[in-house]
């Protein structure tokens, strides 16, 4: 199966991986999106917040969490007490997955074969910024951290020690704007940043 592997620098900054993406043909989405959409933030963080996939205005704006979803999270963690500028954020995926309804592009979930094909991107960035604590917004960034078997329903919350980091799993913040009681949804939402927060080392 094709990944990203043969794309990623085998050493570099940063800099050098978002410059190496944005030629990635690891998988087929590369084929619809606009652009890549790399990870963002401090090569020294010690927080790395990732999502699933950039949605239509990341993949516009070239930038991750800037749609509705990301200014949701930038209130969260505001709230929370997490500067978002000292944190790294990314995705699992680095293109826009989507499906066309008239003029509109409607997000569509990344499948396993293209989760898989971007990992070595992930990766790269991990042993570069080498995060004390690893934050999964929804179950497509959970599993891809923590395994298939991964179930936010069960253990969001919750903090899980892993060889390299910690990791605590919550909701997309896209799951809380599609909440029927968004109010509910999102102080269930802060509430987990508020749990991240509690062992967010100081800088």
């Amino acid at each position: 199966m094709s990944d990203a592997t043969r794309y990623v620098p085998p050493d570099g900054d940063l800099d050098d991986l978002r410059a190496a993406a944005r030629d990635c043909h690891g998988c087929e989405l590369y084929r619809h999106a606009t652009q890549t959409v790399f990870g963002e933030g401090p090569a020294d963080a010690r927080v790395v917040l990732v999502g699933e996939q950039p949605g239509d205005q990341e993949d516009r704006q070239g930038h991750p969490f800037v749609g509705p979803a990301g200014r949701l999270l930038d209130r969260a963690l505001a709230e929370a007490g997490i500067d978002r500028d000292a944190v790294y954020v990314t995705n699992a995926v680095k293109h826009f997955k989507f499906v066309e309804r008239g003029k509109r592009r409607i997000h569509a979930q990344p499948g396993r074969t293209e989760i898989v094909a971007c990992a070595p991107w992930f990766e790269a960035e991990m042993r570069i910024v080498r995060p004390r604590l690893v934050v999964c917004l929804g179950s497509i960034a959970a599993k891809a951290v923590l395994g298939q078997s991964f179930r936010v329903t069960a253990q969001r919350g919750r903090l899980i020690s892993t060889e390299d980091y910690e990791v605590i799993a919550t909701v997309h913040p896209s799951a809380v704007l599609r909440a029927p009681d968004r109010t509910e949804a999102y102080a269930a939402f802060l509430a987990d940043l508020k749990a991240a927060r509690s062992i967010f080392p100081e800088s």
